[in-house]
């Protein structure tokens, strides 16, 4: 049984962390008021995201006082939840935007697997948690594998690819802090490469078919819709990973043949992920690949989002324009301002400075979060902060980097700047429990 803490310390709020969330809560919802005050359904807009922010920091509250090791204790039922959402919204949810991952309720609607993703760290952290020893065992990933697998699945039969590529990284960082042998993790993010390869390639060749003129090209393009194809392309790699072990053995390096057979796994692996990543992917997606791998080859296509975007974000300027005045985006030029390019209208509002305000404040909650994994009282306290610090990281470099060009437009917001309710509660639910915490720490600082 779970020893719960229920000393609280004389300081049970860090104040850094949540200064550093409400002026980033404080400065979004003003500029999601400048995006989308040119916009018909502004005030639908205004009205949500103020409903949605008092919640939010009420489920802060909520959880900074809810004793966080009461998870650990409870991980399963928890699971049960996470399940249940998933399953509830394929069954009961609303069709938008090319996915079915809404509930829509009288006053609002709820995404769940926003707060699925929360939910799963803290599971997957009581799961790890309970290891010990058996932390570096290959079991052990395989074990946290089959737990979040369903999980993925159900989320990507939505489907909903963005919530996928937050959660992945947030739980590589996970294992990381949990102790997990270098060499599975290494082997994870071969896994995640290979299927982004492959989902990539697919895609730029779907969307350019005259490239399928060359044989080669159009026998690799054939790889993710002809059984025979694919059969092809497991026996080649299966024989690839057996000649690299003859070829080592040859040499007298004598590796264990387990890392050749985990490495063709991993391959294999790979390409079915990308196959059903590819099935599954709409044509709007495909033209965000599209403008990602070649974003000068359509400009005013699918392209267009993010070149204005980085028009409206550069014209700032240092000081910017002034809230409520950017000409850029108030006159339509920057589509989905006030949600997956949110950070365009800071730019161009209030400068490079602003820019560096938002970067800065980031900063500070991934540091304090840190703090407190460090000053946690236990093991689970440390985990659970190290995936919700993997989840906050993650967010960051993607937005960020989807505005500069380093990563595809993937849906995903910034949270607390950018408009989204589900994105907003979620995110302060995951403080919140950083929160608590830190409340129950070992050490005050």
């Amino acid at each position: 049984m779970t020893q719960y803490t229920s000393n609280l310390r004389k300081s049970t709020m860090d104040w850094l962390l949540f200064g550093a969330m409400a002026g980033l809560a404080c400065l979004g919802a003003l500029c999601i008021m400048s995006a989308v005050n040119s916009l018909a359904f502004s005030n639908a807009v205004v009205r949500t995201h103020l409903i949605a922010l008092p919640l939010g920091f009420a489920v802060f509250f909520a959880a900074w006082r809810f004793n966080y090791q009461i998870f650990d204790e409870q991980w399963k039922p928890l699971y049960g939840v996470i399940l249940a959402l998933l399953v509830g919204v394929l069954l009961f949810g609303s069709y938008q935007r090319g996915s079915r991952s809404w509930f829509v309720l009288p006053f609002f609607s709820m995404q769940p697997a926003e707060i699925c993703r929360v939910l799963t760290i803290l599971a997957a952290a009581a799961f790890l948690d309970r290891q010990g020893r058996r932390i570096r065992d290959l079991r052990t990933l395989v074990g946290l594998g089959m737990l979040v697998l369903p999980v993925f699945g159900l989320i990507m039969l939505q489907p909903d690819f963005s919530s996928i590529v937050i959660t992945f990284p947030a739980l590589l960082v996970l294992l990381y802090c949990a102790g997990v042998n270098v060499f599975y993790l290494a082997l994870l993010f071969a896994f995640a490469a290979v299927a982004g390869f492959f989902t990539l390639a697919w895609t730029y060749l779907y969307l350019h078919p005259d490239l399928r003129e060359y044989a080669f090209l159009n026998a690799f393009f054939e790889l993710s819709s002809s059984p025979l194809y694919m059969g092809g392309f497991a026996a080649l790699t299966a024989l690839a990973g057996y000649g690299a072990w003859w070829f080592f053995k040859q040499l007298r390096i004598f590796l264990p043949s387990f890392y050749f057979v985990l490495a063709t796994a991993v391959v294999l692996a790979g390409f079915g992920a990308g196959v059903f990543a590819d099935r599954q992917m709409k044509p709007h997606q495909r033209k965000r690949v599209e403008a990602f791998l070649a974003p000068q080859s359509d400009p005013k296509g699918a392209s267009y989002n993010v070149l204005q975007a980085q028009i409206a974000m550069g014209s700032g300027g240092v000081w910017g324009k002034g809230l409520f005045s950017g000409t850029q985006s108030r006159l339509g030029f920057v589509p989905e301002k006030h949600t997956d390019f949110i950070l365009a209208v800071v730019g161009e509002e209030l400068g490079l400075w602003g820019t560096l305000l938002v970067l800065g404040l980031y900063m500070l909650i991934l540091w304090r979060i840190a703090v407190v994994a460090y000053l946690a009282s236990d093991r689970y306290g440390y985990l659970v902060c190290g995936g919700i610090f993997g989840m906050f990281l993650t967010y960051m470099l993607i937005n960020f980097g989807m505005l500069i060009g380093l990563f595809p437009v993937a849906g995903i917001p910034l949270p607390f700047i950018s408009y989204g309710g589900s994105n907003l509660v979620s995110s302060m639910l995951a403080l919140g429990v950083v929160q608590s915490v830190y409340a129950r720490r070992i050490t005050s600082g």
